[in-house]
């Protein structure tokens, strides 16, 4: 799954008016490289530890390193470490930095830091989570060693600290890295290729990096997160355009460089341009999801949950979101990502069935839905969720829900899920969104297969099977064993429903063809460089 896929053509819809952008007044210097970029949103917070949004994860492989990449092959590769070792026993990890590594400030990079950014990171994530369930000790014996002291064995440390889906183990400076995992760190010092320029930032409007002269790439070439991280522009102005055909108009004008994630209906359009590149650059695409919040009615009730979950039809979300094109998704789709080593048909009728209405109505008043109001957080900024949320709310009212539609932006919802007050007093009941792919590959990296409860992703459920099903999983002895309990984990799913899954989508991006060097996978900075 490394190729790229060329997007087709699609009747276009009414394209209208096309807005010119106003360019705004930029601080940079006469001469330098700037390359412009439209992201899929506002980026609303800066701490990739804190919240689990793409936006915050892209900011965050600009600004930090992490001790190992990915490369595009979806294997582990050392970054900030020289290399590594363990005891014959599995249960000692010696980690060594390599030379060279600063951060922003100009202080060197030690492994104390990496120990606290460890810590911290592990708090959240659910990998994370679980690395730190069989270490005894982290430790800092000297400026350049890392050393693990585990409970018991646990194979999958280096895949664990390289992961590329939210949250990644940032490596941040140690008093920044010492603040509470559920504060938000706003002081951006990391050891990443760019510098995050604070004073240019315009929220809803603008984020400026620049490259960091002190950045000494690894050797090799780059490849996806791993290889040498080489930067070839001065700046990278994030400029944030919330009108689809603004974007579109400031990429045909040749103003704006790369669109992270155009909308369905202007592809065509911008296909049309020979001046751009309309293409998938990651193959595993999006899992739509549909979260509900565990700890108010009627998300509480598990007949509840589940009699809504005969109501989903996966075709509908993905329809709204990429139109009639079935070369841009895929359903039916259960918990794994498709073509994953965990992807299993385990109970898939669940989700596949045409939806009975009537029956599902039935079935929401059996439950002893008491008409509470449903609080749903719609992004009305991002269009690709946009869609499947106004898909929700019509299918949720249509089987007897009363839904209370906040349309807010995606920075909001970003803020907002975190917060655990009712849905009357500033809460929520459900919100939309999508995993990468590649954070659907298995029970490891798939932050919504969590059931712990106060310590898990937004939505917060308590689910004791879900937890020892994945306990069990990482304790399995080999492949045949892992894909075993998947299927018990996609069947537990279906009977408990943490989340909806609503299909997969592949979302295509467009740049100039002037650019050379972009890598497969999301939006990375380094290696892009331009041939005019």
């Amino acid at each position: 799954m490394t190729g790229k896929l060329e997007i087709g053509r699609r009747s276009l819809l009414q394209a209208g008016a096309l807005l010119p952008l106003a360019a705004p007044a930029l601080a940079a210097t006469a001469g330098s490289r700037v390359l412009k970029f439209i992201p899929q949103s506002d980026l609303a917070v800066l701490d990739p530890i804190w919240t689990t949004a793409y936006v915050t994860r892209n900011h965050g492989f600009l600004v930090f390193d992490t001790l190992f990449g990915l490369n595009s092959e979806y294997k582990v590769q050392p970054q900030m470490v020289s290399g590594f070792n363990t005891d014959p026993d599995g249960k000692k990890w010696t980690l060594s930095l390599r030379d060279g590594l600063q951060f922003h400030d100009g202080s060197k990079v030690l492994a104390r830091d990496c120990v606290a950014s460890i810590q911290r990171w592990g708090k959240r994530d659910a990998f994370g989570q679980a690395l730190m369930a069989a270490t005894d000790e982290i430790a800092a014996p000297d400026d350049k060693t890392i050393v693990f002291r585990l409970k018991t064995p646990f194979p999958l440390l280096p895949d664990a600290l390289g992961k590329v889906g939210s949250n990644i183990c940032a490596i941040m400076p140690e008093r920044l890295a010492k603040t509470d995992a559920f504060t938000q760190v706003t002081e951006m010092v990391g050891s990443g290729p760019f510098r995050f320029l604070s004073n240019e930032r315009v929220p809803g409007s603008r984020v400026v990096y620049e490259k960091f002269a002190g950045y000494q790439p690894r050797e090799g070439a780059a490849s996806f997160t791993a290889g040498g991280k080489v930067v070839h522009f001065d700046r990278i102005e994030w400029h944030v355009i919330p009108d689809s055909a603004t974007s579109a108009a400031a990429m045909q004008s040749g103003e704006m460089d790369w669109w992270e994630n155009p909308s369905s209906d202007l592809l065509p359009l911008l296909k049309a341009d020979a001046k751009l590149r309309v293409l998938v650059q990651d193959p595993t695409g999006s899992l739509g999801y549909m979260r509900p919040n565990f700890l108010y009615p009627p998300f509480d009730n598990p007949k509840f949950r589940k009699a809504l979950l005969g109501a989903i039809n996966q075709a509908d979300f993905m329809t709204a979101a990429a139109g009639t094109d079935t070369s841009l998704w895929h359903t039916p789709v259960g918990v794994f990502c498709p073509g994953s080593p965990m992807d299993t048909k385990a109970d898939m009728q669940a989700i596949s069935a045409k939806p009975d209405l009537d029956r599902v109505r039935a079935e929401i008043a059996a439950s002893g839905y008491k008409g509470e109001k449903v609080v749903v957080m719609g992004a009305t900024d991002f269009p690709i969720i946009d869609a499947i949320v106004n898909v929700g709310v019509d299918m949720m009212k249509k089987v007897g829900v009363n839904v209370d539609y906040q349309a807010v932006d995606w920075g909001t919802v970003v803020q907002r899920r975190a917060k655990k007050d009712p849905p009357d007093k500033g809460g929520w009941n459900v919100f939309f969104t999508y995993w990468s792919g590649l954070d659907n590959f298995n029970p490891a990296v798939d932050t919504a297969l969590r059931g712990n409860g106060a310590s898990g992703w937004f939505g917060w459920p308590t689910m004791p099977k879900l937890e020892e099903l994945r306990s069990a999983w990482f304790a399995a002895p080999d492949l045949d064993g892992q894909k075993k309990i998947a299927a018990e984990i996609q069947q537990t799913v279906f009977d408990e429903v943490p989340f909806y899954p609503l299909g997969q989508l592949y979302q295509p991006t467009a740049y100039k063809k002037e650019l050379t060097g972009v890598l497969d996978g999301f939006v990375l900075f380094w290696n892009v460089n331009r041939t005019a």
